[in-house]
C-alpha cells in the first residue's frame, strides 16, 4: 500500500488538528491493536475533518454506508442535531457488534441506528431525507450506492465518498486491480454529473466532497 501524503506531514496534521476524545481514542486502539483490516479505520484527522463539517451543517439525518469499527461515525454524530438521527449501514456481523459496543458508550447512543445487510438492499427501504452521506464501503459498489442515495439527499446536501485515491492505486497507467478501477470510474462519474458540485481533497486515501445543488 502506497503512502499518498508524506508521513512527517501527517503527524504535523495530526499535532494541529482536533484530538481524539476518550471513546475514539479507545475505538482506535482496540481497532489498530485487534482488527485484521486496522488501515480501513478513518483516523484522528479525517476524523476531525468529518465532524467540523458536522458540525457546521448540523444534520438532522446523516447516513453512512460502511460502519466498520464506528469510529466515523461517531464523529460525524457530533454535528447531529437535538432530534437527529445517524443511520449506518454494515454487512458485517462482526463489525456491527464491536461498533454497537461502542455506539452503547456514546452520549450519541439513542440517536445512532445500526442497520446490518447489504447496502444495495437497506438503502432503498430508508424513508429519509439526507444531509450528509458518508460513503466508505465497497469500493465496486460505489456508483450503486451513490444513484441510490441522491435523489434521497437535500439540496445542497453533502455526500462524502472515502478512498478516492485507493492508496495512489488510481495514479497508475494502465489501471490494475479491480477496486482501482472501480474508485477510478466512479471519480468520473460524478465529475460528469450536472446534478452535482465537487471537490477531490487529499486527506488520507482521498476524500471527494460532492454537494447536490
Amino acid at each position: 500500500m502506497d503512502t499518498i501524503v508524506h508521513t512527517l506531514a501527517e503527524q504535523y496534521a495530526a499535532q494541529f488538528s482536533e484530538q481524539e476524545d476518550a471513546l475514539l481514542q479507545k475505538v482506535h486502539a482496540y481497532t489498530v491493536q485487534q482488527h485484521p483490516q486496522a488501515h480501513m479505520l478513518s483516523g484522528q484527522v479525517q476524523g476531525a475533518f468529518l465532524a467540523l463539517l458536522s458540525r457546521l451543517i448540523q444534520p438532522r439525518r446523516i447516513l453512512e454506508v460502511g460502519t466498520f469499527t464506528g469510529y466515523s461515525a461517531l464523529c460525524l454524530a457530533k454535528g447531529l442535531a437535538p432530534d437527529g438521527e445517524l443511520h449506518t449501514l454494515e454487512i458485517r456481523d462482526a463489525d456491527a457488534a464491536i461498533a454497537r459496543d461502542f455506539f452503547n458508550q456514546s452520549a450519541y447512543r439513542h440517536q445512532i441506528k445500526l442497520h446490518i445487510g447489504a447496502a444495495k438492499e437497506l438503502i432503498p427501504n430508508l424513508s429519509e431525507m439526507w444531509d450528509i452521506v458518508f460513503i466508505d464501503a465497497d469500493k465496486t459498489g460505489y456508483i450503486e450506492y451513490y444513484e441510490l442515495i441522491l435523489p434521497f439527499v437535500r439540496p445542497a446536501g453533502l455526500i462524502i465518498a472515502d478512498n478516492v485515491l485507493f492508496h495512489g492505486e488510481v495514479l497508475k497507467q494502465p489501471l490494475s486491480g479491480k477496486n482501482a478501477k472501480a474508485i477510478d470510474a466512479f471519480n468520473r462519474h460524478v465529475l460528469q454529473d450536472e446534478r452535482v458540485e465537487q471537490v477531490m481533497l487529499t486527506v488520507r486515501d482521498g476524500l471527494l466532497l460532492v454537494q447536490k445543488k
